[in-house]
């Protein structure tokens, strides 16, 4: 295709891409305005599960904010097979066969890390955190938990959690582009670990010790298995070079 043929594919994927993320935002609003009151008890089960006491809010307008933040993220999820698909129509042109067959694997390995890294937060980090942090001198101070701050807490943790569970992909990447070697990443273990302790500490709450602890110890387990998947990323590209090397001559 010319450049300009290029630009115009372009802009109409981005194009589908932006509506279906309207019609996905719209069809997660209609959702949840009628059964939000079962969802909005669910995602308060961690909290639930440390003190017995409803959520408040200080604003009128608190309740129709947590509603359109909870759309945004459904309505992403609903389009999201549609963002897949208009990403990978634009690029599989590009791609050689072998690529092809590399790519898909990579992205549903990078959805089931993300979706494992969300539930860590949701059904164990946040429990333990919540239950350190709310009954943390209780007999001198009354909780009065505000929804837009929990919500905020509770979306914060797990999108933090599922972005830190893509780690061997990203290793993987940058092993395929050659800026990374499986020495090298086994060379700078104890690195690691430290990079994984501030990592934590930058996107957990920093006053939650236990949310720091319990996301350095699979984080640094996710960048040993990077290594593995580094490993057989670089074998296969010597393997090819080597192959290369050998038709030219």
């Amino acid at each position: 295709m010319p450049f300009l043929d290029h630009l115009e594919e372009l802009r109409w994927r981005l194009f589908k891409v932006l509506l279906a993320l309207g019609l996905g935002f719209i069809g997660g609003f209609a959702l949840l305005s009628t059964e939000s009151i079962g969802l909005l008890n669910y995602l308060q089960k961690p909290l639930q599960a440390t003190i017995s006491q409803q959520l408040v809010y200080t604003s009128p307008t608190d309740p129709f904010n947590v509603v359109v933040s909870a759309s945004l993220g459904l309505g992403f999820l609903i389009a999201l097979p549609v963002i897949c698909y208009q990403i990978w129509a634009f690029l599989s042109p590009a791609l050689y066969q072998n690529e092809k067959r590399v790519v898909i694997p990579v992205m549903l390995g990078a959805t089931v890390l993300f979706a494992c890294g969300v539930a860590l937060a949701f059904y164990f980090v946040l429990p333990v955190t919540l239950r350190f942090l709310v009954g943390f001198q209780t007999e001198a101070f009354t909780p009065m938990l505000e929804i837009r701050r929990y919500f905020g807490f509770v979306f914060g943790m797990c999108l933090a959690f599922g972005a830190a569970f893509e780690l061997p992909i990203v290793i993987l990447g940058l092993t395929a582009f050659g800026l990374v070697t499986p020495s090298m990443l086994v060379k700078f273990r104890r690195h690691a670990l430290i990079g994984c302790m501030l990592l934590s500490a930058i996107i957990t709450p920093g006053d939650a010790v236990t949310a720091l602890i319990m996301m350095t110890i699979p984080l640094y387990f996710l960048y040993e298995g990077g290594i593995v998947l580094s490993r057989i990323v670089y074998r296969r590209k010597q393997a090819s070079q080597e192959i290369g090397s050998e038709a030219v001559a």
